[in-house]
């Protein structure tokens, strides 16, 4: 009688997710120059017009300092560039750039437009069991306060700058 170990299939799903994760945030990098978060940051800062880090932050679900490097990269770009209020010279946003609104609209779908389209079809159920599941996984692997942005944010090869 052997035993069944379901945490292995468990650990196989899980490297599958972080594998299809990685493999569209290295086709978005070839296809566009940018990284998933980038791409993401782009379209926060699209939909809210001029925008703060915080803002944006808590659009993407990214830290604030995630957001702010992510800026630094794209403004180094010419894709974004910080503007101070007029309303109140101590805030400064966000804002895109002709070339920033060239390149989003160039970019790829990001592979959880897909996901999302597919979670929104199942059953009100079945969406709080994923999202229970994946929470309790979280946990388990003491991940609840980990920023998710490092693993999504991968640099092209050929920027050599450093992190």
């Amino acid at each position: 009688m052997s035993e069944t170990h379901y945490w292995h299939d468990v650990l196989i799903s899980l490297r599958r997710i972080i594998r299809a994760t990685d493999l569209q945030s290295k086709r978005m990098v070839k296809s566009c120059g940018l990284t998933i978060p980038q791409v993401m940051v782009l379209r926060a800062i699209y939909s809210l017009g001029d925008v703060t880090v915080k803002r944006i932050s808590d659009d993407v679900s990214l830290s604030q300092a995630t957001v702010t490097t992510i800026l630094n990269r794209l403004e180094d770009k010419k894709l974004v560039e910080r503007v101070r209020s007029t309303l109140d010279k101590r805030v400064v946003n966000a804002r895109l750039t002709e070339s920033g609104q060239e390149v989003l609209a160039s970019a790829p779908p990001l592979l959880h437009e897909k996901f999302i389209e597919r979670f929104e079809a199942l059953e009100e159920w079945e969406k709080t069991q994923v999202l229970s599941s994946l929470q309790r996984v979280a946990t388990m692997m003491d991940a609840e306060s980990i920023d998710a942005a490092p693993m999504l944010d991968i640099d092209s090869p050929t920027q050599g700058r450093p992190q």
